[in-house]
């Protein structure tokens, strides 16, 4: 622990000389950051690191790679999940490459030039989107080759397991990203920031109104920073007959690493190593 907001679980077999054997994967969100670091030969997990409350994720993860000597390994592959205001959803049938520029109309603040596509081919769609211009720099810097997703890579990930109407909510400490599906389209997604549980209490019922979400027959499925006895779990058990909290969704065969932990607190995370 460097701080009482952060944790770090380090397999203490793990012998940084396989690096080139592992993948990294990084997640900025709003008010956190995290990271894991994945052996692809052995399919374990071999470290966990966990920032919450952070004011300035992405000053945290400036500082970060810098000073943990984790983040400076050689590894195989880089994956990094990054909250942006900057973000459309295209379907497949409207989307045109060569008209990608005239989709930034729609961004809300100026972050890098840099553009990307990020395809979700089990939902027909396609997301443009950049980056906050430190973090795009503190990436190119720091993280040479790494591959960059908008913050609904992972949880739309999630999201292709589920075969009926399914809200899945991930949770950190003062945000959720939240997507609903239904009839196995993809209906939503949206990030929220809230300060206590009034405040979540009111985006809940903001979405449960304004997509007219039917309480009775959709599932809810948790990940993040939740648990059975959180304000905002109880809010939701108000709400929904269904809660579950998510399943792995990663192909790796070894979370020992996670045994004292409520694994869900990573799912998103460790999803991010199925994002091609």
């Amino acid at each position: 622990m460097s701080n009482k907001n952060s944790i770090l679980l380090m397999d203490p077999e793990f012998d940084p000389g396989t690096a080139a054997d592992c993948t990294l994967l990084l997640k900025i969100t709003p008010d956190s950051f995290s990271y894991a670091i994945v052996n692809n030969t052995t399919k374990q997990l071999q470290a966990v690191y966990d920032h919450q409350e952070c004011l300035d994720a992405g000053q945290v993860l400036a500082t970060s790679v810098k000073t943990d000597a984790n983040l400076s390994l050689p590894f195989a592959e880089i994956k990094a999940s990054v909250y942006t205001l900057n973000s459309i959803a295209l379907p497949d049938d409207l989307f045109d490459t060569a008209a990608i520029q005239t989709y930034t109309k729609f961004f809300s603040t100026v972050q890098s030039a840099q553009l990307y596509i990020q395809p979700s081919s089990a939902f027909s769609f396609k997301s443009v989107f950049n980056l906050p211009e430190a973090i795009e720099v503190t990436l190119n810097d720091y993280l040479a080759g790494c591959k960059r997703y908008d913050h609904t890579a992972s949880v739309m990930n999630m999201a292709e397991n589920t075969s009926s109407n399914t809200l899945i909510i991930d949770f950190t400490v003062g945000s959720l990203n939240a997507v609903l599906i239904k009839d196995q389209k993809f209906h939503f997604q949206h990030c929220f920031e809230f300060e206590n549980k009034e405040e979540f209490n009111y985006y809940l019922l903001l979405m449960i109104e304004q997509l007219t979400i039917d309480k009775s027959s959709t599932q809810v499925v948790l990940s993040g920073i939740i648990h059975e006895d959180d304000a905002n779990y109880h809010i939701l058990n108000k709400y929904f007959s269904s809660l579950s909290f998510s399943n792995a969704v990663s192909d790796l065969t070894d979370y020992s690493l996670l045994e004292d932990m409520p694994a869900h607190y990573y799912t998103s995370l460790l999803a991010l190593d199925l994002c091609e």
